[in-house]
């Protein structure tokens, strides 16, 4: 069966949407390729219809496990056999999809970066042939990408290893130095680099400036005089969302909120309201839309200003995906840019926190395992800052990471403890009878440390935890795993804290000052004087000359002008200096750096102020409407 057989008769489509065709040939071809397609530009179909053709299986790298349970059961509705091993599944279910994996049953498995950091899955897909490795949002891996993502990183090496058949990286938002280094990292070669165009002649673009307290009001406005239809309103904190969604709905406009912050249920079914409904809005941070299939939205407001340029043509991207016009607004407030600025910095660590990061892994044997919780909570490093560090020495060569292992488990018992004995009878239900004993009973659960279980028992952990996952295959338990430790391997041994530590601090700096390059890009596109849909294609790489016409500035033939809606007075405006010494001599380890201190004016948590319990005082934000640079100066200078 050709490839356009194919497209009709298993996923029902008479043609290719552009740039698709394209790729699948150099696929079946047997060379790896790079699609850079715009949102909702068909980029999925780009890997799982070359999987029907392929002989061996294809390995999908995919961020959201919402996302990846979307796809399958749209494979499934096509009769295409298709599962998931992520952190949400059973062990047993775990099992069971490597056990159809490894019989040929499967054609699509969807894993998330992290689960190559994983020895034994590692070792299993190391016998299958994978005849291709698909990499969704690969964007990911350049440090020259919005999204930069730690593990991310190492893919183009674990595809090495593995020896795949050919790999395809795909994302909606590339500019020229990320397609570059996706290319040069997979091997791709130029001609297989399918950027298709980022101009739709349905969408406009509007860019209204307003002051902070204006913008509840005008988007209330816009709901009653924009054409009727689904709507996303992108807003930067979960408390935003929250707060709009519910004056939204006191004023008889459907809409509801979504986070990262809200429960997993409750976020389905808002999800599942806003696709259902017609003219429903839900008010989202950008964790919202990424892999949603809707084509009728008619309108996205950034409520707030976006942070880059990538980020908002892959929110503005989700509208009008049927042709039919859709309303793309920004209500530009220069209040947002302090924010904005502080997400960026507070990422930043201390030089000092990667001092004491380094001195504490150089203390450690060669072969080590850590919490990284504990490191995160000991150093005061953010997780997603600790992960990074991490991997950028791995990535230098000087540690290796090996597969995670719990050191805890909570164990349920689904029948009465005799009887789980009497299943395996003999000497392998006194060893469960005995592990049992050991074990710390709460009402329903019972707690069992395998390194303390096996130095009592006088027994090998390994046989700790297969006893364990024996009885979960078998459905005697309910088991869940607790304490994850991280292990690790020193490969230089010789290099002194101290280099490593500056070495880190330098990548966490340039970090800094791309993405503030970012948001200048932004600032830029707002004040432009020119056609600003050209400007977005142009940043993306595809030239037009002729002006679009209906962006405000093709429209008003006029430059927006971004003004700060409040004048703030001088540092230390409003704060009680002598106080803020007795916190900082209090909690020293929370706030002794000048960058500890100025993420906490600044409102930026982290773990030693979350663990001091001090983001209650009055103190902690108070200077959150000035802009970082500024309070961090202030800090270093008192």
């Amino acid at each position: 069966m050709n490839i356009r057989e194919t497209l009709k008769t298993r996923f029902g489509y008479e043609e290719f949407r552009p740039g698709q065709e394209r790729v699948v040939e150099a696929l079946l071809a047997g060379d790896s390729a790079l699609a850079v397609f715009p949102t909702g530009g068909g980029k999925s179909l780009c890997y799982q219809l070359p999987a029907l053709l392929l002989d061996g299986v294809t390995l999908v790298v995919s961020p959201l496990i919402a996302l990846m349970k979307d796809q399958i059961d749209a494979l499934h509705a096509l009769g295409i056999a298709a599962a998931r091993i992520d952190s949400s599944l059973t062990q047993r279910e775990s099992f069971a999809v490597m056990e159809s994996l490894e019989s040929g049953e499967l054609k699509l498995l969807y894993v998330a970066p992290e689960r190559f950091n994983n020895e034994r899955f590692l070792a299993q897909i190391k016998r299958l042939n994978i005849a291709l490795f698909a990499i969704d949002e690969a964007h990911c891996i350049s440090e020259w990408g919005h999204n930069f993502r730690p593990d991310y990183l190492k893919l183009a090496d674990f595809a090495r290893a593995l020896n795949v058949g050919r790999v395809l990286t795909l994302t909606a938002t590339a500019p020229t130095t990320v397609v570059n280094d996706i290319c040069a990292a997979f091997e791709i070669r130029p001609e297989n680099a399918v950027v298709t165009g980022f101009y739709r002649p349905n969408l406009a673009l509007h860019i209204t400036p307003c002051a902070g307290y204006e913008r509840d009001n005008l988007l209330l406005e816009r709901f009653r005089t924009v054409p009727k239809g689904a709507a996303i309103v992108y807003v930067t904190l979960q408390k935003t969302a929250g707060k709009v969604a519910k004056f939204l709905q006191n004023n008889g406009v459907p809409a509801e909120p979504y986070h990262a912050g809200m429960e997993t249920d409750e976020r389905v079914r808002v999800q599942e309201w806003w696709m259902r409904g017609t003219e429903n809005v839900v008010v989202a941070t950008i964790a919202f839309g990424m892999g949603i299939d809707k084509s009728d939205v008619r309108t996205i407001f950034h409520y707030n200003l976006p942070k880059s340029i990538e980020g908002y043509s892959q929110e503005i991207g989700r509208a009008g995906r049927d042709g039919k016009p859709a309303h793309l607004e920004m209500l530009a407030c220069a209040d947002d840019v302090a924010t904005l600025e502080s997400f960026v910095y507070g990422d930043t660590p201390a030089a000092s926190a990667l001092l004491s990061l380094m001195t504490d892994l150089r203390e450690q044997p060669e072969a080590f395992d850590v919490s990284l919780y504990d490191l995160s909570a000991r150093h005061d490093l953010r997780p997603l800052v600790l992960r990074t560090a991490l991997t950028y020495l791995e990535l230098s060569g000087a540690l290796q990471q090996g597969t995670p292992f719990y050191a805890g488990y909570d164990l349920r018992p689904l029948v009465p403890v005799p009887q789980i004995v009497a299943h395996f009878g003999g000497k392998a239900g006194q060893f469960v009878e005995r592990l049992f004993g050991v074990a710390k009973k709460g009402k329903t659960w019972y707690g069992i440390n395998p390194d303390t279980a096996a130095a009592t028992l006088g027994e090998e952990r390994k046989r700790i935890i297969r006893a364990v996952g024996v009885m979960e295959e078998k459905g005697l338990v309910e088991v869940k795993a607790s304490d994850v430790r991280n292990r690790f391997t020193w490969h230089d041994t010789v290099t002194p804290a101290e280099t490593f530590a500056a070495q880190l601090s330098a990548k966490f700096e340039k970090r800094e000052k791309q993405e503030i390059t970012r948001l200048g890009n932004v600032l830029k596109l707002i004040g432009r004087k020119g056609c600003q849909t050209n400007a977005l294609t142009t940043y993306f790489g595809e030239k037009r000359t002729e002006p679009c016409g209906h962006c405000t500035y093709c429209r008003t033939q006029t430059p927006t002008i971004l003004t700060p809606s409040i004048v703030l007075p001088p540092l230390p405006a409003g704060l009680d200096v002598a106080a803020l010494q007795v916190l900082r001599e209090t909690y020293p380890d929370a706030l002794n750096h000048p960058r500890q201190l100025a993420r906490y004016l600044c409102g930026l948590t982290s773990p030693a102020t979350t663990r001091a319990r001090i983001t209650r005082s009055a103190m902690f934000g108070i200077w959150e409407a000035y802009r970082f640079a500024e309070i961090l100066a202030w800090c270093e200078a008192a």
